[in-house]
């Protein structure tokens, strides 16, 4: 996939072929009883929804907005690094 709207069209079964095969792994949320997993590919961020009560993805969302990421800046310390 070459962009954005690429993925956004593309089926559910080639999301995920694209998330395990061409995405890095950055983080990861949870939010009431699902936990969001934040993928990273070359242009576009991607969240995976999981549902741990019904053991399913249940969302996938691709995004450029880097207000996005604010939710995961929130869990980011820096307190134990070493600076000089």
């Amino acid at each position: 996939m070459n962009t954005i709207n690429d993925f956004k069209l593309a089926s559910f079964e080639k999301k995920c072929d694209f998330i395990t095969r061409d995405t890095d792994f950055i983080a990861t949320r949870s939010l009431d009883d699902v936990k969001i997993y934040l993928y990273h590919s070359r242009d576009f961020f991607v969240e995976v929804q999981y549902s741990v009560s019904f053991k399913r993805v249940i969302c996938i969302h691709a995004f450029k907005d880097l207000k996005n990421l604010y939710a995961y800046a929130e869990g980011v310390s820096l307190n134990d690094l070493t600076l000089e």
